[in-house]
């Protein structure tokens, strides 16, 4: 073991704890007397990660194959967010709309102001073009 003279405190290794310790330990936890942190404070462990360590090591818990948990929701939590989906979603939909109501007065106003630049100016801006058939599908049209 390393002692820390100007601190006071023993510094230890895993090495430093018996297997008959650390399996007590282990025991104490998996019935749920302790906590990890409470074991830590209770038996001057330091390492944040050496308690986990030995619960996959020594633990009856398969880590191998643990499933990440996952809490259910209640009820009220899932309707809590599902109202606050909804409020979000007419939000999105307010404004979908306020744009396109928009980008139509723009339209309606860019229409009238080709109008009137046709008028004032006397010419033709819009082109009006009329769907005529091309010279080659005219042929093909006419051989059967």
């Amino acid at each position: 073991m390393k002692t820390s003279d100007h601190l006071g405190h023993t510094k230890r290794t895993q090495k430093d704890y018996s297997l008959s310790f650390k399996l007590k330990l282990v025991e104490e936890l998996e019935l749920g007397l302790l906590t990890k942190s409470q074991a830590k404070l209770k038996y001057g462990i330091q390492g944040d990660s050496t308690v986990t360590k030995w619960l996959q090591k020594y633990g009856n818990f398969d880590w191998e194959h643990q499933s990440p948990k996952t809490m259910s929701k209640t009820p009220e939590q899932k309707i809590l967010e599902l109202e606050a989906k909804v409020k979000l979603l007419e939000k999105q939909k307010a404004r979908a709309e306020h744009l396109a109501e928009r980008a139509d007065k723009k339209v309606i106003i860019f229409d009238m102001l080709v109008d009137m630049a046709e008028k004032e100016y006397d010419i033709e801006i819009r082109k009006n073009y009329k769907p005529e058939l091309s010279k080659t599908s005219k042929k093909t049209k006419k051989r059967p």
